[in-house]
C-alpha cells in the first residue's frame, strides 16, 4: 500500500475559478474568441492553480480542474459530469449544446427547488474503449508541477445516478460498465507515470445500502489490476453547491447532508486513502484498517480563512487516528471561493502540517 508521509497535504481537486471565465464564454459565443483562445486561458489558469498549491506547501497537487469547465454555473458538477459525459459513448451528443451533449434540467436536491443540473441522456451502451482525457491532463499538469500530481475522476455512481437513463434501466449495470471504462483509462494513466488517482462520489449519503454496495462494486472494478505503487484516493462528500438563480461567488452548501452516513459500506472500497469532510471523519472509526484518512479540516463552506492552529485542532480532534494515517485536506473543492481565500486556506494547511510534524 503506497502511503503518503504522515500529515501530508493534498486538495480535493478544484481550485478557485476566476470570475472572468463566464465573460470568456460569452465572447466565445459571440465569435470574438475562438475555442483555442479559451483553452489558452484555461491552460494559464491551470499553471496559476499549480503555483498557488506549491507555494502554500501542498504535497500532492492537481491542475485545479481548470480546463474542465467553461464557467462556474452549476458548479462543481459541470466539471465533474458534463466534461466526462461528452467523452463517454452512450450519452446523446449535440454539438450545438454546451459541452456538445444533449441535456435536460434535473433537480439534484430536495433542499432547494432552484438547484438543478443540466443532465446528460444515456441512449446507448457504455463501452470501455473511450479516452476520457486523463492521460492528456496528467501530461499537461506534470510538465509544470514540481510536486507529485494527482488526477481526479468522477465516480460511476454520480455519473449514472444523475443522468437520464433511456438504455439500461438498471443502475447497477450502468455503473458496472462505467467502472470498466474507468479501469481502462486508469491503466493508461498509470502507464503514463501517474502515481496518484482520486475518485469522487458525493451521493452515497442519499442512497440506500443496496445502491451504495453496487457503487462500491463498480468502483472496485475501476481500480482492479492497477500497479501496487499507485495511490488510490476516494473522496466522499455530501455535495458542494452554490445557491441563488445566478452563481455569484457564493459559498457552497451541503445539499446531500441527510444525517445518514454509510461509513462501513464505504470502507469496502479498495483504496489507499479516504478524503472526507472534517466533521465526518468520525464515521471511519473502526472501519479504516491500515488505510489513510484525509481530514477535510480546511472548510470550503466557510469564507473565513483558518489559521494553521485551527487546522491542527480540527485534525487532532480524532485522537484515534495515527499520525502515519493522517492526511490534511480541504473539505471539498475550492472552485466557488475567491482566489485569496482559497490560497489562504491552502497556506493554513501547509502551516498545520509543519506544526503537527514538529510536535510528533
Amino acid at each position: 500500500m503506497p502511503q503518503y508521509a504522515k500529515y501530508a497535504t493534498t486538495v480535493v481537486g478544484a481550485h478557485s475559478v476566476p470570475r472572468w471565465y463566464e465573460a470568456l464564454e460569452k465572447l466565445l459565443d459571440a465569435g470574438q474568441l475562438s475555442r483555442a483562445d479559451v483553452a489558452d486561458a484555461q491552460y494559464r489558469a491551470t499553471q496559476a492553480a499549480l503555483m498557488d498549491q506549491e507555494t502554500a506547501g501542498i504535497d500532492v497537487v492537481t491542475g485545479g480542474e481548470m480546463h474542465r469547465r467553461l464557467n462556474n454555473r452549476h458548479a462543481p458538477p459541470n466539471a465533474m459530469l458534463n466534461f466526462f459525459w461528452q467523452k463517454i459513448p452512450g450519452f446523446a451528443k449535440d454539438p450545438k449544446m454546451e459541452y456538445g451533449i444533449v441535456t435536460r434540467p434535473r433537480k439534484i436536491t430536495a433542499k432547494d427547488d432552484n438547484v438543478f443540473h443540466p443532465a446528460a441522456v444515456c441512449t446507448g451502451k457504455i463501452t470501455a474503449d473511450a479516452d476520457l482525457g486523463l492521460v492528456d491532463e496528467f501530461n499537461m499538469v506534470s510538465q509544470y508541477a514540481h510536486k507529485p500530481v494527482k488526477i481526479t475522476m468522477t465516480g460511476p455512481h454520480i455519473l449514472a445516478k444523475l443522468a437520464f437513463d433511456e438504455c439500461y434501466n438498471d443502475l447497477a449495470k450502468m455503473m458496472s460498465d462505467l467502472g470498466k471504462l474507468m479501469n481502462q483509462n486508469f491503466k493508461k494513466l498509470a502507464a503514463a507515470g501517474c502515481k496518484n488517482i482520486q475518485i469522487d462520489e458525493p451521493l452515497f449519503i442519499i442512497s440506500d445500502d443496496h445502491e451504495v454496495q453496487a457503487a462500491v462494486d463498480a468502483i472496485n472494478l475501476s481500480t482492479e489490476g492497477l500497479p501496487k505503487d499507485v495511490h488510490i484516493s476516494m473522496h466522499i462528500c455530501q455535495g458542494n453547491y452554490a445557491v441563488g438563480a445566478h452563481y455569484d461567488g457564493q459559498l457552497g452548501h451541503r445539499y446531500f447532508d441527510s444525517g445518514r452516513y454509510p461509513g462501513k459500506l464505504i470502507c469496502g472500497i479498495n483504496c489507499d486513502s479516504f478524503l472526507v469532510e472534517g466533521d465526518m471523519a468520525g464515521h471511519y472509526y473502526g472501519h479504516l484498517g491500515n488505510r489513510q484518512l484525509g481530514v477535510g479540516a480546511a472548510d470550503v463552506q466557510d469564507v473565513n480563512i483558518e489559521s494553521g492552529e485551527t487546522i491542527v485542532e480540527r485534525v487532532k480532534k480524532y485522537a484515534w487516528l495515527a499520525p502515519e494515517q493522517t492526511i490534511i485536506s480541504s473539505s471539498c473543492g475550492m472552485n466557488h471561493l475567491p482566489r485569496h481565500i482559497a490560497f489562504g486556506k491552502l497556506k493554513a494547511m501547509g502551516e498545520a502540517k509543519k506544526i503537527l510534524r514538529d510536535s510528533a
